[in-house]
Formats: C-alpha cells, sequence, structure tokens
C-alpha cells in the first residue's frame, strides 16, 4: 500500500513537470512560427521590450515599445489588456523570456514570446519596420577591414549583451597589447543589422578570427580571455 502511494505521488510529480514543460513550450516560439500565431491572433498585442534605441533601428510592425529595463515597464504593461493575448520579443531572447514571466506574474492569460528575438526574425527574412535609413557597413566594407597581412579578430557585440560587456575589457587589453599580432573590430549588431544577416550572426556575442581572408576561428557566446590570445596565436 505504502509503495503504491509513492508510485501514485511520483507519477504526478513527473506529469505535473511535463505539463509545465508543454505549456511553456508552447508560449515560446521560433520567428517564423511566432510571426504565424500573430497573423492568426486577434487583438494581439505586440510588445517590443527592447530600449528606444534598439526600437527605433527597426521593429515589427504594430509594435509598441515598453522598455524591459526602465523603471516603468510594469506600470505600462499594466495598461494592456490581460484578457488579450500578449506577444513579447526583444533583440535575442533574455528580456523578453523575463518579460513575459513577469506578464505571466502580473495575471495575464495568454503571453508568446519569440525565441532568438529580432536577430532571429531577420535571419528568417521577416518583414520589419525600418525607422531608420541606416543600415550601417556593407558587406564590401567588411571585406575591406579583412585585408591585412595581420590577423583580423572582429567582435560582434551589443550595448546590451551581458557577455559582450565581460569580454570587453580583455578585448581592449589584447589590442594594446598585442597590435602587431592582431587587429582588432568591433561591430555593434544594432547598428550593422544588415551586416549581420549577410554573415548570419544571429545570436550575440561573436568572434571571428581572419588570417589571410578566411575564417580561422568562430566563436558564439562568452569566451575566455586565454582562449582567445590561444587562438591569435596559432
Amino acid at each position: 500500500m505504502y509503495k503504491n502511494l509513492i508510485i501514485v505521488f511520483f507519477l504526478i510529480v513527473l506529469t505535473g513537470c511535463g505539463k509545465a514543460q508543454s505549456n511553456h513550450n508552447e508560449s515560446s516560439l521560433p520567428a517564423t512560427e511566432f510571426s504565424e500565431k500573430l497573423s492568426k491572433t486577434k487583438d494581439a498585442q505586440l510588445i517590443d521590450v527592447r530600449t528606444p534605441g534598439e526600437f527605433q533601428n527597426g521593429h515589427l510592425k504594430n509594435a509598441m515599445n515598453i522598455d524591459w529595463k526602465a523603471d516603468d515597464f510594469a506600470d505600462k504593461a499594466a495598461t494592456l489588456d490581460k484578457d488579450k493575448p500578449v506577444f513579447v520579443y526583444c533583440m535575442s531572447g533574455p528580456r523578453s523570456s523575463a518579460a513575459a514571466e513577469k506578464l505571466q506574474e502580473m495575471g495575464f492569460k495568454n503571453v508568446y514570446e519569440m525565441q532568438g528575438g529580432m536577430m532571429k526574425w531577420r535571419n528568417a527574412n521577416l518583414p520589419e519596420i525600418k525607422a531608420s535609413t541606416s543600415t550601417g557597413m556593407s558587406l564590401v566594407q567588411y571585406k575591406e577591414l579583412l585585408k591585412s597581412e595581420t590577423p583580423v579578430l572582429v567582435d560582434f557585440y551589443a550595448e546590451w549583451c551581458a557577455p559582450c560587456k565581460k569580454m570587453e575589457p580583455y578585448l581592449k587589453k589584447i589590442a594594446k597589447e598585442m597590435p602587431d599580432k592582431v587587429k582588432i573590430v568591433r561591430i555593434n549588431a544594432d547598428e550593422n543589422t544588415e551586416l549581420c544577416k549577410a554573415l548570419n550572426v544571429s545570436a550575440l556575442p561573436v568572434l571571428k578570427l581572419y588570417k589571410n581572408d578566411k575564417v580561422a576561428w568562430e566563436n558564439l557566446g562568452f569566451v575566455t580571455e586565454d582562449e582567445v590570445r590561444k587562438q591569435i596565436s596559432k
């Protein structure tokens, strides 16, 4: 009898966890599925939780800008209808995930977030509203930067990217200490959306080390200073 109760208990726990995971997966959608769901949903409320500056560089049609990191996020979000579906996105995912969780805590019944944010949206060639005419560096200009006898390390970053900020000090230090061994070029992904799209840079940070105009090494996500120095010295 006691053993049977234990088995039943674990079945309930496992079933509950399974349902929770399933619900999370249903509300977190890849860019293409997010687009399809959004277009088919009546009375959808679309929120861009990036900064006003990021929003200005391009956003989804009919999106309202409510900055997740602003002090008044909750106040502005509270003005939305809790009974109508809410669609949330940011630049790469973390902010929209946090915002979606907050909205659910506030009582919003149906919240959908886009996996990978605008970077994945652009990578999938989905439409956006361009509030700014500037697209940044062209692919031709980028290739010109690589024409160097010295290896070139390109750092794709963004001001909102935590790992990027963590890597910035040591990249600047390497540039200062090893000018004869490497040329470091930092490219702001928010200001160079078309270039990122052309190079398939859909998440940050990204490092690309070029030797003789060819990629010798590349890395997605945080990487240690020792590893970067090791790759440069190869």
